[in-house]
C-alpha cells in the first residue's frame, strides 16, 4: 500500500532528524532544551479554550458541576477565555487550577488546525477535541525526555534521547488523522526504557543506599522530614501522604500521584521528571524548593 502524503512527510521529518543528530552528537544546546519547554507550557491566550470543551467532567470537589465530553464549559466566554478564571477555587472548579495541558492545547489550536477553531469550523470539533489528549501525551513524554537530557550523569544515553526528541516533536507536528493513528502506549514503551537509565544514572550520584517505593501504596503515608534523596518513587500512590519537609533531591517522581501531597517545606530541587500538573496538584507553600523549569502554583 502506498504511504499516504501524511506518512510520506512524517518519514521525510523523522530521517532528517536522524542524519542532524549524525552530524551533531551529544544534547541538544540549552537554547534548544529552552525552547521545548516553552512550547510545552500552557498558553491559554493562544488556545480556543479547547480543555473547557474536550474533556468531560464530574460533579465533586474538584467541579461544581457534571460536563459531557465534547460540550462547552457553562464558565468559556466567546474569547475562549474562563469567565471565572480568577475565582475558579471560591467557584467551585478547583480542578481546573491543577490541570495542566503540557501546551497541547495551543499546539492543536495553531498547528494541528491552523488557527481555525471548532467555533468557525464545527466540522472538525470531534477531530479537535479528540487530538487534544493525544497531543498532551506526546508533550508529557518530550517533557520527560528534555528533562533527561538536562542530566549531566545520563550523557552516556544523550544521543539517543535527542533522536526521541526531535522524532517526538515531529509527531506533534503531523496532521490529525496521523496523530490520531498513533499508539500512545507503544510510544510510551519504546522511551521508557531511556527514561529508566536517565533516572538510574542521576540517582546514582547520591550516596548510599537508596528507598525504592516504585509503584508503592503510599497513600496518607507520614513521611514528613524524610530522607528521601535519590529514592524511586515512579509511579507511587502519594495521596494526601505527608512529605512535608522531606529531602526529595534526586527522587525519581515519574508518575507519582502527588494529588493533596503534602509538600510544604520540601526540597524537590534537584527531583527528577517532576512536571507542573504534580506540583499543581500538591500542597506546598513558598518554603517549597522547586525544579528549577517550574513555576510555584498560585494557590499555595
Amino acid at each position: 500500500m502506498e504511504a499516504s502524503p501524511e506518512q510520506r512527510d512524517r518519514d521525510a521529518r523523522r530521517l532528517a532528524g536522524a542524519c542532524t543528530v549524525s552530524s551533531q552528537p551529544g544534547p541538544p544546546p540549552s537554547s534548544e532544551r529552552e525552547q521545548h519547554r516553552k512550547e510545552l507550557q500552557a498558553d491559554c491566550a493562544n488556545c480556543f479554550g479547547l480543555c473547557c470543551v474536550a474533556l468531560p467532567f464530574a460533579r465533586s470537589a474538584d467541579f461544581a458541576v457534571s460536563k459531557p465530553a465534547g460540550t462547552p464549559c457553562s464558565n468559556l466566554r466567546s474569547d475562549f477565555r474562563c469567565g471565572i478564571h480568577g475565582q475558579l477555587r471560591e467557584k467551585g472548579y478547583p480542578g481546573c487550577t491543577v490541570f495542566d495541558c503540557f501546551g497541547a492545547g495551543q499546539k492543536v489550536s495553531h498547528v494541528t488546525f491552523g488557527g481555525v477553531d471548532w467555533r468557525q469550523a464545527p466540522e472538525s470539533a470531534t477531530s479537535m477535541f479528540e487530538v487534544l489528549p493525544v497531543m498532551r501525551h506526546l508533550h508529557e513524554l518530550i517533557w520527560y525526555v528534555t528533562e533527561a537530557i538536562d542530566l549531566a550523569s545520563a550523557r552516556i544515553i544523550h544521543s539517543d534521547l535527542r533522536r526521541w526528541l526531535e522524532d517526538l516533536d515531529a509527531l506533534t507536528r503531523g496532521s490529525a488523522e496521523a496523530i490520531l493513528a498513533l499508539d500512545i502506549n507503544a510510544l510510551r514503551g519504546e522511551v521508557n526504557p531511556l527514561l529508566l537509565r536517565a533516572s538510574e544514572l542521576g540517582r546514582a550520584t547520591v550516596r548510599g543506599s537508596k528507598k525504592d517505593y516504585r509503584g508503592a501504596d503510599l497513600i496518607g503515608a507520614r513521611m514528613a522530614g524524610g530522607d528521601l534523596r535519590g529514592a524511586s518513587l515512579r509511579g507511587a500512590l502519594l495521596i494526601a501522604a505527608d512529605l512535608s519537609g522531606a529531602d526529595l533531591r534526586q527522587a525519581d517522581l515519574i508518575g507519582a500521584d502527588l494529588r493533596g501531597t503534602d509538600i510544604r517545606g520540601a526540597d524537590l530541587t534537584d527531583a527528577l521528571f517532576v512536571t507542573q500538573a504534580q506540583l499543581n496538584a500538591a500542597k506546598g507553600d513558598s518554603a517549597t524548593r522547586l525544579p528549577h523549569a517550574l513555576h510555584r502554583p498560585a494557590h499555595w
